[in-house]
């Protein structure tokens, strides 16, 4: 039997633009897998029908950003993950 080594898991290119977005507005998650996380939980919300607003108030009650940060982070994350909902609410 012949061991294989499997390559380290690292970020894509989206992730890697996203997570640059992110550092270029001083938005820290703890950790690059956390920010990429709650951003798909952002994109979750809003397949499930929540406003932009309301899951950027939820952002900002669950993290350490203000109104202006976490509307950013909102924004980044559907440019990243979600775009479909670029035009919506």
């Amino acid at each position: 039997m012949t061991a294989t080594v499997l390559p380290t898991a690292h970020a894509d290119g989206v992730d890697n633009q996203f997570l640059n977005a992110l550092q270029s507005h001083a938005i820290n998650f703890g950790t690059p897998q956390a920010a990429i996380l709650a951003a798909h939980k952002v994109c979750d919300e809003l397949d499930a029908g929540r406003l932009k607003a309301d899951v950027a108030n939820e952002v900002a009650g669950s993290s350490n950003l203000d109104g202006y940060h976490s509307g950013y982070f909102v924004g980044v994350s559907i440019a990243a993950y979600c775009p479909r909902h670029h035009q919506t609410n």
